[in-house]
């Protein structure tokens, strides 16, 4: 039983760590699942987890209601609730605070982390991308980007995972085109020392929005993910309100997480462009719906571990 990250694969934060560490913006999809391993079952049981994306979890999708603050205890028990050794999340916490993620921050007595300022404010992006309730009203133009291409392979495959991250697909050599227009593109690209330029328009010829949205992704493949997602979500009616907290806490973290795979493979097309029936619609009503469910359980179980984990402060203590 595993709780995968939600922001697996960002490094650290600008400014922190040394020369050459790879930047928060140089995100990167996970490497494909192997052939042999499982699809997630409908339990949500997705197998097991890094440290690093655990605790990245906990303050990225919990943690605001508290501050953005954890005591070192309340952290280790939340994570192995996921799985995950205390030394192993010891360690991760350590590389976050290298990374410009975590700064330690005493409360009460209690020795904890916070998560910094830059790592709030990517956090809430990310969390408002998953939670979104579908995609915003199109005006019919695209947005196109022309990267100037340097360096080594390397660089240009970060910069090709950012954009892809931030929904665009490549169209040509060095350039790119989405739907939206991404207010991350700018920092993104800056930060990886890539010059660009962009406008939105509308294409001329005979291709309609539709034909392209099909050239530019894979939509049939995209449909088929929705559909093995929806496969693996619980039910109607399961119950999931009446969970105790320490079971609705890893079961919510491992659905969320898999729904956030999706960013990476799908900008939120926008309905014009997408076939009659697109599966996603009704999968991400389902999984709001159930995320909602469990959340109750979960923040009580978050918040026990962050209360229980601080020393009591007064004449008692």
């Amino acid at each position: 039983m595993g709780c995968p990250s939600l922001w697996r694969g960002q490094g650290p934060l600008p400014g922190a760590g040394a020369p050459g560490l790879r930047d928060w913006t140089s995100l990167s999809p996970e490497p494909p699942d192997p052939p042999n391993r499982p699809r997630p079952s409908p339990t949500g049981d997705t197998g097991p987890v890094h440290a690093r994306s655990a605790v990245v979890d906990l303050y990225g999708d919990h943690l605001r209601e508290h501050g953005w603050w954890a005591p070192v205890a309340g952290v280790v028990r939340l994570t192995q609730a996921c799985g995950v050794t205390p030394a192993a999340t010891r360690t991760a916490v350590s590389r976050l605070v290298r990374e410009g993620w975590l700064a330690p921050r005493a409360v009460d007595g209690a020795r904890g982390y916070a998560a910094t300022a830059l790592a709030q404010d990517r956090l809430r992006r990310a969390h408002g991308r998953i939670y979104a309730t579908g995609p915003p009203a199109w005006d019919g133009r695209w947005h196109v980007v022309v990267v100037e291409h340097h360096g080594d392979r390397r660089r240009r495959d970060q910069v090709a995972a950012s954009l892809g991250y931030l929904g665009y697909a490549h169209l040509a050599a060095a350039t790119w085109v989405s739907p939206w227009s991404s207010p991350e593109l700018g920092a993104v690209l800056e930060a990886q020392g890539a010059g660009w330029t962009a406008w939105r328009g509308r294409p001329e010829g005979s291709r309609s929005p539709a034909e392209l949205a099909g050239r530019l992704w894979d939509l049939p493949g995209l449909a088929t993910a929705y559909e093995d997602f929806a496969r693996a979500l619980p039910p109607p009616g399961a119950g999931l309100a009446d969970l105790a907290p320490e079971t609705a806490y890893p079961l919510r973290t491992r659905l969320v997480h898999e729904w956030r795979k999706f960013l990476f493979r799908d900008p939120g097309l926008p309905e014009e462009v997408l076939p009659s029936g697109w599966p996603a619609t009704t999968v991400r009503a389902r999984l709001l719906s159930v995320a909602a469910e469990l959340a109750p359980a979960a923040s009580t179980f978050v918040g026990g571990a962050v209360r229980t984990a601080r020393p009591r402060v007064g004449p008692a203590a």
